[in-house]
């Protein structure tokens, strides 16, 4: 990694991911660790100094870092087997590669629904591995029998358990009270809670609801008091999404099934939406070729296209959609591929790119510091060596990205020289 006091880079195209118009023969100033000023390049002010690193975009694509709102970094498949035979390091390891996957892929920064842990936040700040910038939350919220618990119909349990990593189960309004204490003070920077079932569980279906409407509105106010930490809420099923969106949740994760009412409830509340598209769409094609297991091949074979007309009506509607992939479940560094399955819910590609980078940084509540290229923020930069308003797909591949720079720092360099 190269460390740079002033750094131009100039020679590209700037798509700022604010929507406004791109800028050609752009070029953007950084000093250390952040952006003093982008614009065309003669607007930018040089320092003068002969310290000054020049960047050749090689007539490339200037872009914000991405932002996933929803990845599990630690993850690879969730398949439960693993969690009988794998050690606990092994995980800890994988996420290394994980990490490196997703930043090359363009990912900046991303929000962890569950299993990152403190350390893996201070192992990547403290410069220990290479990651994108995470938000974690640590342990995501279960009732008993919900969507992860990992209770067995055999009598095993095979939750994971460690120090630093609580038990996700709670039932009743004093103990998921106490539950959200315990992740906080396990250092979760947001909330995560199972209103619904999953499209991949044993125990449970996707239409599946769980929690009370009393118990998330405890959830919710419990995170409240701690420095506003806000919930985001996994919900396939339309009556757990209606209840997590009356307490007052702050995401709904994946909305497969959403209707009109919860639509409404959503823009009445200003609830994020993260679809998580590339998943499903992903379980369908696995399901297809015969690739998973026999408890999961109707919901993988049907999910995906409920899931894609509902979120189209909610774009229609007007609801905030940012980019989430769910990586971890799919293999990692596959991030950007949503991009084009946003493209197909209606949007244009730069409405895309807002949804991957602005609206994402918005939805964690990290909008002064990252998701687009403007003065004061962090030097979070991508270039692609294609045109992803002629060819938003184009994103999707790793290859493409032939640049991307974290925190001022050069973390990948691709171009031709």
């Amino acid at each position: 990694m190269i460390k740079m006091p002033y750094s131009l880079i100039h020679n590209g195209t700037l798509i700022d991911g604010t929507g406004k118009p791109p800028i050609r023969n752009a070029a953007v100033l950084i000093r250390n660790k952040q952006i003093i000023s982008a614009g065309p390049k003669n607007s930018i002010k040089l320092p003068e100094t002969s310290k000054m690193k020049m960047i050749d975009a090689n007539d490339g694509f200037i872009l914000p870092g991405f932002v996933d709102a929803h990845v599990h970094i630690m993850a690879n498949g969730f398949h439960r087997e693993d969690i009988i035979y794998k050690p606990l390091s092994l995980y800890f390891y994988n996420a290394i590669e994980n990490m490196r996957l997703t930043i090359n892929a363009g990912v900046t920064t991303v929000r962890d629904a569950g299993l990152a842990d403190a350390g893996v936040k201070m192992a990547i700040e403290q410069g220990l591995i290479l990651g994108p910038r995470i938000q974690i939350s640590v342990t995501p919220l279960s009732i008993t029998g919900g969507h992860f618990d990992l209770w067995l119909n055999s009598g095993y349990d095979i939750k994971t358990s460690y120090p630093g990593y609580p038990d996700s189960i709670c039932d009743g309004l004093e103990e998921v009270r106490k539950k959200v204490r315990e992740v906080l003070r396990a250092g979760a920077e947001v909330i995560k809670v199972m209103v619904t079932g999953g499209v991949m569980s044993v125990n449970d279906g996707p239409e599946s609801t769980q929690f009370t409407v009393e118990e998330l509105k405890v959830i919710v106010k419990e995170a409240e008091y701690k420095d506003g930490i806000k919930v985001m809420a996994h919900a396939h099923g339309v009556q757990g999404m209606k209840n997590a969106l009356k307490a007052g949740v702050h995401s709904i994760e994946h909305g497969t099934y959403l209707d009109e009412e919860a639509i409404h409830m959503m823009l009445e509340n200003k609830t994020y939406l993260v679809p998580t598209l590339l998943v499903n769409k992903n379980n369908m094609e696995r399901a297809k070729r015969g690739e998973v297991r026999e408890w999961e091949v109707e919901s993988a074979l049907t999910v995906f296209d409920i899931q894609k007309e509902n979120i189209k009506k909610a774009y229609r509607a007007g609801v905030t959609i940012a980019l989430g992939t769910d990586c971890g479940v799919l293999s990692h560094g596959r991030n950007l591929e949503e991009l084009s399955l946003l493209q197909d819910i209606g949007m244009t590609p730069d409405e895309a790119i807002v949804a991957g980078t602005k609206t994402g940084a918005e939805c964690l509540g990290w909008q002064d510091k990252v998701g687009t290229v403007e003065e004061g923020k962090f030097a979070d930069i991508v270039i692609s060596k294609t045109n992803p308003l002629e060819d938003i797909k184009s994103l999707g591949n790793p290859d493409n990205i032939v640049m991307v720079i974290k925190d001022g720092t050069i973390v990948k360099d691709m171009r031709e020289t």
